[in-house]
C-alpha cells in the first residue's frame, strides 16, 4: 500500500523572501581618484577640478559607482562631493568607499524601502543561498525590519532552515 507523498512544505504558511529578486541591474564600478592626485597624495584644487570637468562620465551611465583612493592621501570631503555631483546624471547611486560598502548601501536603500506589512504574524524564511553577492549586512537589516511584525524568523531553505526568532505569546 502506497501512501500518497505530500508536500509539507509547499503546504505550509512560510513566506519567503528572496533578497536575490531585488538585485538591482547594473554595472558595479570602482573610481580610483589617486590619479587625479600631486603623486597620488596630494589633492591640488585646480588640477582635480581639470580631471572632473575633462572626465567622461557619461560611461558611467546606469551604474553603481563606489569612489575610492588607492593611496593614503588625505581627500577632503567636498571632493567626493565633487565627484557625485559629475555623475550624479548618469549613475543610478555613488558612494565612497569600497565595492561591499557600494552593495550594502544599495541594499540598505532597498531593505529600508521595502513593504513588510504582508509578513504580520506569519512565520517567515530569508532564503539563504543565491548566486548574487548579496551582503551580509542586508540580511540583518531584513531580520531588524522583520521582527517587530513576523510570527518568525528563520534563514535558508524551507527544507533546511535556521529558527532565529519567534514572537513570544501574550
Amino acid at each position: 500500500m502506497e501512501k500518497e507523498i505530500i508536500n509539507r512544505v509547499a503546504n505550509s504558511k512560510l513566506i519567503t523572501i528572496d533578497l536575490e529578486a531585488y538585485y538591482p541591474v547594473g554595472n558595479r564600478i570602482q573610481i580610483d581618484i589617486a590619479p587625479w592626485l600631486l603623486e597620488g597624495i596630494v589633492l591640488k584644487e585646480n588640477d582635480f577640478r581639470n580631471h572632473v570637468s575633462e572626465h567622461n562620465w557619461s560611461q558611467y551611465k546606469d551604474c553603481f559607482v563606489a569612489l575610492y583612493c588607492s593611496t593614503d592621501a588625505i581627500i577632503p570631503g567636498w571632493a567626493y562631493m565633487l565627484l557625485s555631483i559629475a555623475l550624479a546624471p548618469y549613475a543610478k547611486k555613488v558612494t565612497v568607499g569600497s565595492l561591499d560598502m557600494l552593495e550594502t548601501a544599495i541594499f540598505s536603500e532597498i531593505v529600508g524601502d521595502l513593504s513588510v506589512e504582508e509578513y504580520k504574524d506569519k512565520p517567515v524564511i530569508i532564503k539563504g543561498c543565491s548566486h548574487k553577492a548579496i551582503p551580509p549586512a542586508a540580511y540583518t537589516l531584513l531580520a531588524q525590519k522583520l521582527q517587530p511584525i513576523a510570527k518568525s524568523i528563520m534563514y535558508g531553505e524551507a527544507c533546511s532552515s535556521v529558527p532565529l526568532f519567534k514572537k513570544k505569546r501574550p
